[in-house]
């Protein structure tokens, strides 16, 4: 099998967690990852046991028109060792969860003839997943009414598989509260801002620091790495014992079973763990992403009550005190952890290997 996607966590985790159910459920799978060189799925899927090669992939630039002819160079040259790839590796299916990497991928499998499946993550199909839909023999979604972009008879509402530890996790909010050195009393603000930290999420956080009242409310603060200057000179000669802060957070489990409500960004791997969780949330969709998917994922759960949502352009003004006033609210934090879970899908993970399965028995049979 081989496996197409990468470029944040939010299509590396599920990538992974469908790999990991095909080897649980076929124990004898031979699994070949494909990513974009200089991804963070280069370092990230090794760490999960599994082999990756590298194509010379990358996105196309908005703002800066001229540089496409390097990225039209390297989309060729991608295409060309994905050809290859499929050539030697010889898979029974390839499967696309997103990213740079999964167009030429799958284009190179299906044009030789390998069955593909498609793992679309959001509510709002991106451009190349519609262009491969064509010749996918399944497309597995999260969302409802997906065939505004896809075939019908192709789709199979599966949800979005999340990490195995937060579905294993057995920690209790006791102790997870005082894995962070918190207080119990009070009630805990998490802002988590993805796998490569959030700008606008940051600068709310600091600009909102003086007004958060420690007696009551207190945050676990998750700023990504690429932030932490920013941050740190920000918090340089200040004492703010109810906010603790760090790049990355390795306990994901840990920090949603302490949080009364979480901040977040509305990726679609994001806004599957809420779900999941059932926690309550405050989504501030990013806006430099394809077709403004993110704001369609929040919309869906807004729409239903399960989640608020704010938009970026309006979160540092209040992005921070909205969550200070309602995460003292009991009444509307039930009511949305009540209708999030509603809309959990569980076991997308096995589901998806099921279907991968099935479909390899069935090429096999002919």
């Amino acid at each position: 099998m081989l496996v197409s996607g990468g470029g944040t966590g939010g299509h590396i985790f599920p990538a992974v967690s469908i790999a990991n159910a095909v080897k649980e459920k076929c124990p004898d799978a031979e699994i070949l990852f494909v990513g974009a060189e200089d991804r963070m799925e280069m370092e990230k899927v090794p760490a999960a046991g599994y082999k990756i090669v590298g194509l010379p992939i990358s996105g196309f630039s908005r703002s800066h028109l001229w540089k496409n002819f390097r990225v039209l160079f390297r989309l060729f040259k991608s295409l060309r060792k994905a050809r290859s790839i499929v050539k030697t590796f010889h898979p029974d299916i390839a499967v696309g969860v997103g990213g740079y990497a999964s167009g030429p991928t799958l284009w190179a499998a299906a044009r030789q003839g390998v069955p593909t499946l498609i793992q679309e993550q959001n509510s709002y199909a991106g451009v190349t997943n519609k262009l491969l839909a064509s010749k996918a023999v399944k497309i597995c979604v999260a969302y409802e009414n997906m065939e505004r972009f896809f075939p019908k008879e192709r789709i199979v509402l599966t949800g979005n598989p999340v990490r195995q530890s937060l579905q294993e996790a057995t920690c209790t909010r006791e102790e997870a509260i005082g894995f962070f050195g918190l207080d119990p009393e009070k009630k805990t603000i998490l802002v988590v801002g993805g796998s490569l930290g959030a700008r606008t999420l940051n600068l709310s956080v600091i600009a909102a620091l003086d007004r958060i009242p420690g007696d009551e409310v207190q945050l676990i603060w998750q700023s990504g790495a690429y932030y932490e200057a920013t941050v740190k000179a920000a918090l340089a000669g200040k004492n703010y014992p109810h906010v603790v802060q760090m790049p990355f957070i390795a306990r994901m489990d840990m920090a949603y079973k302490a949080a009364d409500l979480v901040i977040s960004r509305a990726g679609a791997g994001s806004i599957s763990e809420l779900c999941l969780l059932g926690k309550a949330a405050i989504l501030v969709p990013s806006p430099k992403v394809a077709e403004d998917h993110q704001t369609k994922n929040a919309m869906a759960l807004s729409e239903k009550g399960a989640a608020l949502l704010i938009p970026d352009r309006e979160a540092e003004n209040r992005l921070i005190d909205t969550a200070i006033e309602n995460v003292q609210n009991e009444a509307l934090l039930a009511k949305m952890q009540e209708r999030i879970l509603q809309l959990a899908q569980r076991d997308s993970a096995a589901r998806i290997a099921d279907i991968i399965l099935g479909i390899v028995a069935e090429r096999k049979s002919k």
